[in-house]
C-alpha cells in the first residue's frame, strides 16, 4: 500500500493542535502562545527527532515504519480507531487486534500522567510493563524498555535470578506460584497459538521449577494486596497495590501506595528524590 502524505500530514498536523500540554502531562509555562502542542513536543513523545516529526507534517521523508507509526500513535494519544486510521494512511496494515496489542487507550495515558508522584506502571496480561511513571523506575527498575521474552515479569522470574532481588525473600514462593497460575489462565484463555502458549512452552523448557508448579494445575491464585519490595537502597516497603483494569485492550495500571505515617510511607518520599536523580 502506498503512503498517502498528505493524508498523514493533516492528519497529524490536526491531532498535534488538538492537544493541550496537560492532556500528555507537560507543563503549560506561562508565556505559551502556541495552539495546542510544539512540534517538538510531540518528537519527544513519540521518541524521534523534531526534524523527523516536522517532515512528516509537511508530507516529506520516506515511508514512516510499521514501529515508528506505532509510536506516534501512542504518543499523540490516538484511541484504537484513530491509530488504525493513521496506519492506512502510512500505507501498513493494521495491527492485530485484540491483547496482543501494546497500544495504551488514551483514557489510561492520561491518568497515568496525573501519577508523577506516585510508583505506577500500565502493564499487559502477561506482566510486560508498555509505560513507568518516573517513581515507577525508581522503584522497579526501568522494565518498559525490555524486549522479547523478557519483557513478562513471570517469563524472568524463572530465567533470571536477579529479578527476585525486588521482592522480600519470604514472598518468593507465593509469587512463583502466582505467575504460573496467571499465566495458565491467559494461555486457557487466548488457546493456541497464542503468545502465552509460546512462553509457557518455553518456560517448560527451561525451568524445573516452573515445570513442577505448572504440573499442580493450581488457577484461581490472586495477588496479595501488600506487596513486599526490597529496594536496594531503602530496604523493605511494605506497597498496597490499586488496579484499574481496561478490559478492551487487557491492560493493567498498577498503582502503588503506602499507609500515611508509616516508615513505608516515607521511604516512598525519599523514592521521590532517587526518582529526580535518575531523570538528572
Amino acid at each position: 500500500m502506498a503512503i498517502d502524505r498528505r493524508g498523514v500530514a493533516q492528519f497529524l498536523r490536526n491531532r498535534r493542535e488538538a492537544l493541550q500540554p496537560e492532556d500528555v502531562g507537560l507543563p503549560r509555562g506561562r508565556r505559551r502562545r502556541t495552539e495546542g502542542l510544539r512540534r517538538e513536543e510531540v518528537a519527544v513523545l513519540c521518541h524521534m527527532s523534531s526534524d523527523y516529526y516536522a517532515r512528516l507534517e509537511r508530507g516529506a521523508g520516506p515511508q514512516p515504519s510499521e514501529q515508528m507509526i506505532a509510536s506516534i500513535a501512542q504518543g499523540l494519544h490516538l484511541s484504537v480507531a484513530e491509530r488504525d486510521h493513521l496506519f492506512r494512511l502510512a500505507g501498513h496494515r493494521l495491527p492485530l487486534p485484540g491483547a496482543s496489542s501494546s497500544h495504551i487507550s488514551p483514557g489510561l495515558l492520561r491518568i497515568l500522567d496525573r501519577l508523577e508522584d506516585t510508583p505506577a506502571e500500565i502493564v499487559t496480561e502477561l506482566g510486560e510493563t508498555l509505560r513507568q511513571t518516573s517513581l515507577g523506575v525508581a522503584l522497579t527498575g526501568d522494565t518498559a524498555s525490555l524486549t522479547g521474552p523478557a519483557r513478562s515479569i513471570g517469563y524472568r522470574w524463572f530465567t533470571d535470578p536477579s529479578s527476585r532481588r525486588l521482592y522480600a525473600p519470604d514472598d518468593h514462593p507465593f509469587l512463583s506460584r502466582l505467575w504460573v497460575c496467571g499465566l495458565r489462565e491467559v494461555m486457557a484463555l487466548r488457546g493456541r497459538p497464542s503468545r502465552a502458549a509460546t512462553l509457557a512452552d518455553d518456560l517448560l523448557s527451561r525451568s524445573e521449577e516452573f515445570r513442577t508448579i505448572w504440573d499442580m494445575h493450581e488457577v484461581g491464585v490472586r495477588p496479595a494486596e501488600v506487596k513486599h519490595f526490597a529496594h536496594h537502597e531503602l530496604g523493605t516497603l511494605e506497597l498496597n497495590c490499586q488496579t484499574l483494569i481496561d478490559p478492551a485492550q487487557s491492560h493493567f495500571l498498577l498503582v502503588y501506595t503506602a499507609v500515611p505515617g508509616t516508615e513505608s510511607y516515607e521511604k516512598l518520599q525519599l523514592l521521590s528524590v532517587i526518582g529526580a536523580q535518575q531523570l538528572n
